[in-house]
């Protein structure tokens, strides 16, 4: 693990190779180095990918920040392994991002809009890629779980899906609007409450038949009924997407829940060639009700995702949710570098915890404890 820091520049040189290696930590480290105007280095970047260097959706995500931050960016180019960031100012305005692949408009949204709420006026995004992506947040999970999620945060935006896309080509359409806020304020997701109901979104685009959407759909309600009540509400929407909405040929998947105390949590996956629709259904299940298990308040998949929101808020934010997954390791480490935030990890019992619940790639690491990340906040304000 690389830190350094040239009293000169006031460079801070980043380990892109931290934990998991891969695109988070260079898209948190750029993030913040807007936000907080600090000059950065990411070095060894993707060394824990099979294709290390930058891909096309992580420097469509780098140049867009560098648009939006006047920022001047060294190496910025497929394959680098290193770059140098340097950021000025941040301005709203109009922007568009297009990664001419199937790589993940979530993935630049993750960048993009934390620092356009705090830019000079409101903004307008257009991205252009993937809607729905292997190893990334589909854009049903950003509208169902992270949009009201963040909102507790003050984190508020507008979001259209003009046009689904998905592997190879891409082709999706998304548009952002937000508007400024003067800070974010702080969060307790730590009563889970009881469970009120599930609901989900089962799909299929271009030449596939709606009844793999049934049959997806119809898994996923059994497997809910075997571990809770059948007194509980299951909603499943079951859509064949429009031809003018959608780009290409997809089935996917995306199971939610919703407590009473406000917790909304979900799993998400998408069709593969040759996988039958109830395996798809069943991984999605699956990936919930483990972290229900917890009696998380924060998905497995949206513990990272709010480090960064809590590294910016006013006050003390507290999180519940099963075992800390590498992303969040590595947002952490780079919210620690960046800022004086330090996170504080506490292990509790979790007594729900049903074993027969625990996804297939998750049972060997399975513990019965959840955990509490919590932090005091920096309570960054826009800058006038």
């Amino acid at each position: 693990m690389t830190q350094e820091n040239d009293s000169q520049t006031n460079l801070i040189t980043i380990d892109g190779s931290y934990i998991e290696g891969g695109g988070q930590i260079l898209r948190n480290s750029t993030a913040l180095s807007v936000l907080l105007s600090i000059p950065i280095c990411v070095d060894k970047i993707r060394a824990g990918r099979q294709s290390g260097g930058l891909r096309p959706q992580h420097l469509t995500g780098i140049q867009l920040l560098a648009q939006l931050s006047e920022a001047k960016l060294q190496n910025g180019k497929i394959g680098s392994t290193e770059i140098f960031f340097v950021p000025k100012v941040i301005k709203g305005g109009n922007y568009l991002a297009d990664t001419k692949t199937a790589g993940s408009v979530c993935l630049m949204m993750q960048t993009a809009i934390p620092c356009l709420l705090f830019a000079n006026d409101s903004s307008q995004l257009r991205l252009l890629g993937g809607t729905n992506a292997d190893f990334a947040p589909e854009i049903d999970y950003y509208s169902m779980v992270f949009q009201p999620i963040a909102k507790k945060f003050n984190f508020n935006f507008d979001m259209n899906i003009v046009r689904r896309g998905y592997y190879p080509k891409g082709g999706g359409e998304v548009r952002i609007t937000t508007n400024p806020v003067d800070h974010l304020v702080a969060v307790d997701l730590t009563e889970f409450g009881q469970i009120k109901r599930f609901f989900g979104r089962a799909f299929v685009a271009g030449t596939l038949s709606k009844r793999i959407a049934h049959e997806m759909a119809e898994t996923a309600q059994k497997l809910i009924h075997k571990r809770h009540s059948k007194e509980i509400p299951v909603e499943i929407e079951v859509v064949k997407e429009p031809d003018n909405m959608a780009f290409g040929t997809a089935t996917g998947i995306i199971i939610g829940a919703e407590t009473t105390t406000g917790c909304i949590l979900a799993a998400s996956s998408l069709g593969k060639r040759g996988v039958p629709a109830h395996e798809v259904s069943t991984q999605a299940t699956e990936d919930l009700l483990y972290d229900l298990s917890y009696q998380a308040c924060v998905d497995q998949h949206l513990q990272d995702q709010l480090i960064i929101l809590m590294t910016l808020a006013k006050g003390h934010s507290k999180i519940r949710c099963g075992p800390l997954t590498d992303h969040t390791k590595t947002a952490m480490y780079v919210a620690e570098l960046l800022t004086k935030v330090k996170f504080i990890i506490t292990e509790v019992s979790s007594n729900s915890i049903e074993p027969q619940a625990a996804a297939a790639g998750a049972a060997s690491n399975r513990t019965n404890s959840a955990f509490i990340i919590e932090c005091e906040g920096l309570g960054y304000h826009r800058r006038s």
